[in-house]
């Protein structure tokens, strides 16, 4: 395992240690698990990142149409009956 050297403001310091105490951890424990998780966070961050791109070539409203929240309003309901087969 590897050491890494931080600066942290004493008061915050001391009220880490002191959430995680009340945790049931350590410090260092909660930074390793923020780190880890961190440095993985790449596949939410590059699918995020592909949605948009595929928002700004779409076409669907290539012609600059804009919605009201009323217009949602102003579509028949869909039927939620079923058919009765013989």
């Amino acid at each position: 395992m590897t050491n890494l050297t931080i600066s942290l403001d004493e008061s915050i310091i001391r009220s880490a240690r002191v959430r995680a105490i009340q945790e049931g951890t350590s410090v260092s424990a909660k930074v390793r698990e923020f780190l880890a998780q961190y440095g993985q966070d790449t596949s939410s961050r590059a699918a995020g990142q592909g949605f948009l791109d595929l928002a700004r070539q779409s076409r669907a409203n290539s012609e600059g149409a804009r919605w009201k929240r009323e217009d949602l309003y102003d579509r028949p309901y869909p039927s939620t009956k079923k058919s009765s087969a013989p």
